[in-house]
């Protein structure tokens, strides 16, 4: 512990975010930082818990209270590699992850938890603004070839432990650019893919491989695949949006979440998309429809495209402000979670489903919405109903459904892979984390289902291990 009374001494600071007036025009990343003065200070406040129920919190082991203390005593060089020890790219969750290891603080009982997110991002790019980050080959290749599929969170943790152990790696991406989620599915004011770049430059120097607009499965055949690799590793997440099967679905205004990010990431990136197909909501009213992280980049995005109106709603009840008595801490608050979108101008409601679309000439004009109770049932379940005469219509010209994700998309690769699939229509994983096909192996959200980007990162890892293990026995 670097100084053994900070907790005391020193109150938690956040960076906070870059004005709402200034960030709303651009797509720049919104938060700010602190000095580096401040930042030791902040990681001070670390009190190397006999129990450090941070780092249990953390899906990726970070040691967090050891590099702490080697930021408050400003040694970049071991901060930084604990904390890359357990995570391919610090750089990244140290912007866009939740923070379960915050959640889990034992200075978090009384909401005051270290900043450990923050200094995180901190600690990387210091270490890289030093010249302490650089590429580092493995010394010796096994000549055991691997194949990951999709270059996402998931794909890219395993592929750089595969490397490290010596592999020769080829990850492969349908899209037009390495990053999957991280890189379309996250927007810039969040991540600036500048911050992806620069450590695909390092897994390039390192000896890895990367194919871009490359569809698996047409492409390149499963004969192919298995003979050119001694083992392949699916990333592919779980791209099946949750479907909404009301009337009025088919209407030109209704659309997935994700078609609409992707979209604006690629006009941030440079890309022109052309006006027939340009989903935009500059001038008009727009209802998300999901209340998570997707749906709240949704808003931002809305925002910045100079949207009329912005309405994000959910059908479940609005969370309490503190923990129940049913949720203690450490583990993950089930409270109400406000972001920097939020606070830039948008109307949330909760306990509301929809009911149908309503438009004229094939456009969205309306959208019916009722208002829901939950009560349990005779078997202690969670049951929705609706309210009667809380039926309303509300004007919307654009809906974006962020009702999450239920599955990877079976169509094309999987099919023609020919893998097993569990109850919940994921792909089905033995101990070792390999399919039923041989030499075939899953992680991420492909085999577990959609989560966060951390714990897809540690699914990565645990694939790498096990494929490793495989190859060498």
């Amino acid at each position: 512990m670097g100084d053994p009374r900070g907790f005391m001494t020193v109150t938690r600071k956040e960076a906070g975010y870059r004005p709402t007036k200034e960030r709303i025009y651009d797509f720049g990343e919104v938060e700010q930082t602190l000095n580096q003065k401040d930042r030791r200070l902040q990681a001070s406040r670390c009190m190397d818990c006999g129990i450090p129920f941070c780092h249990w919190g953390c899906p990726v082991g970070s040691k967090i209270p050891e590099w702490q203390d080697a930021v408050y005593k400003g040694n970049k060089a071991e901060a930084y590699y604990i904390l890359h020890s357990t995570n391919s790219f610090p750089e990244i969750t140290g912007r866009i992850c939740p923070a379960p290891c915050e959640k889990s603080c034992v200075l978090a009982i009384h909401d005051d938890a270290v900043t450990i997110r923050e200094n995180e991002c901190s600690t990387v790019e210091q270490a890289f603004d030093a010249g302490i980050v650089v590429a580092n080959p493995p010394k010796e290749r096994t000549g055991k070839k691997v194949a990951v599929i999709g270059s996402g969170p998931a794909g890219l943790s395993a592929a750089d432990l595969l490397n490290r152990a010596g592999h020769l790696v080829t990850v492969f991406e349908k899209q037009d650019a390495i990053g999957g989620l991280l890189r379309y599915g996250i927007p810039d004011f969040k991540l600036n893919k500048r911050v992806i770049d620069r450590r695909l430059e390092l897994f390039s120097e390192e000896g890895m491989e990367f194919k871009t607009n490359v569809n698996v499965g047409v492409d390149i055949t499963k004969e192919e695949l298995l003979n050119e690799y001694d083992a392949v590793v699916l990333a592919i997440g779980a791209e099946q949006p949750r479907a909404l099967p009301v009337e009025g679905r088919d209407l030109d205004g209704v659309h997935y979440a994700m078609d609409f990010l992707i979209q604006q990431n690629k006009v941030v990136a440079g890309q022109v998309i052309s006006d027939d197909v340009r989903l935009l909501a500059k001038d008009k009213n727009v209802l998300v429809i999901g209340g998570g992280d997707t749906g709240s980049d949704c808003v931002g995005t809305s925002v910045r495209q100079k949207a009329k109106s912005i309405t994000q709603i959910e059908i479940l009840p609005k969370p309490g402000e503190k923990r129940d008595d049913n949720n203690p801490w450490p583990y993950w608050p089930t409270t109400l979670r406000t972001s920097s979108s939020h606070k830039e101008g948008c109307e949330r409601r909760w306990s509301l489903n929809t009911k149908r679309f309503i438009g004229e000439n094939g456009k969205l004009k309306q959208v019916e919405l009722v208002q829901v109770e939950w009560n349990k049932d005779e078997n202690g379940r969670w049951a929705m109903a609706e309210v009667p005469g809380t039926i309303e219509t509300v004007d919307v010209e654009l809906v974006l459904l962020s009702m999450g994700f239920t599955q990877p998309i079976h169509v094309g690769l999987l099919e023609k892979l020919g893998v097993d699939y569990d109850q919940r229509g994921n792909v089905k994983v033995d101990a070792k984390k390999q399919t039923s096909v041989a030499r075939i192996f899953a992680a991420g959200d492909a085999e577990k289902g959609a989560s966060l980007v951390v714990h897809a990162i540690e699914a990565g890892k645990v694939a790498a291990k096990n494929v490793d293990d495989f190859l060498r026995n």
